[in-house]
């Protein structure tokens, strides 16, 4: 399989929704492959009824009808379920970090199980390809493996095709490290200012402090005691989960702790 130092289970997943919104829309259908380190393999396929109809375009991309959920079980139901399969794991999947991680942290924080990002390292294929070749799935498929997607947007078959370019990225450029700590790194940049993953809030002396927008340059606490409409804002809107979950914090009165200076 993937030459990779497992110290933990690695689950590789994909999801197919209601569309394009990280915040609103809903998952439709989720596949997991948990590969562990003792190189034992285990795949999960989840079919949801999301609640709301499956636009006309989305079906077009996945095929997944309104009629094909409908006896299917809510996010909510199966959530605890989820829970347990990616349970200790660390993620990987295509574009990952943009998109699949994101909505499932929503479905999870809707149904009131928790599920925490930080702690979990994360490879994301398609960070690896866009550092080498900026493409797509099949694209990276085609380039790195040598063959056509045929299955594209169904589930399972995208959590295949992601394995196979990523062994084909592994062979390709044998400089990657093996490693998931650097992997970690490699897919995922962190300026050492940044507070969260995104650089939504950054350090400045030792305070958190926004980051962006109207606000960029105003410590944390300032705004959540003077303009808690800011992070009010923040949460109903498209942020990443770690960044909302700062948001949340700061409007209950509890601040980041600055990180510990390096020894030394």
């Amino acid at each position: 399989m993937l030459p990779l130092k497992l110290d933990r289970p690695l689950a590789v997943f994909d999801i197919e929704s209601t569309g394009t919104n990280r915040k609103t829309d809903r998952i439709i259908e989720l596949a997991v492959l948990k590969l562990t380190p003792d190189g034992k393999t285990e795949g999960h396929t989840f079919r949801v009824n999301p609640g709301m109809p499956i636009p006309a375009e989305a079906t077009a991309i996945h095929g997944i009808r309104d009629e094909d959920v409908k006896d299917c079980p809510a996010f909510r139901d199966l959530a605890p379920r989820v829970a347990e399969v990616l349970k200790d794991c660390d993620l990987a999947g295509y574009n990952v970090l943009g998109f699949d991680i994101p909505v499932l942290a929503e479905e999870f924080a809707r149904a009131g199980v928790p599920f925490e990002i930080e702690g979990r390292r994360v490879l994301d294929a398609q960070r690896i390809f866009h550092k080498k070749v900026p493409r797509d799935l099949p694209a990276a498929l085609a380039f790195y493996c040598g063959e056509m997607h045929l299955d594209a947007h169904n589930a399972m078959a995208d959590v295949q095709a992601t394995l196979r370019v990523l062994q084909g990225e592994f062979n390709r450029y044998p400089e990657l490290p093996r490693d998931l700590d650097a992997l970690d790194a490699f897919c995922n940049p962190r300026d050492p200012r940044w507070v969260d993953r995104t650089g939504k809030f950054r350090w400045e002396n030792g305070e958190a402090v926004i980051n962006f927008g109207r606000k960029q340059g105003q410590k944390l606490r300032d705004v959540a005691r003077l303009e808690s409409s800011f992070l009010q804002w923040m949460l109903k809107s498209d942020f990443p989960p770690d960044a909302i979950a700062i948001a949340q914090n700061a409007l209950r009165g509890q601040f980041p702790a600055p990180p510990a200076a390096p020894a030394g």
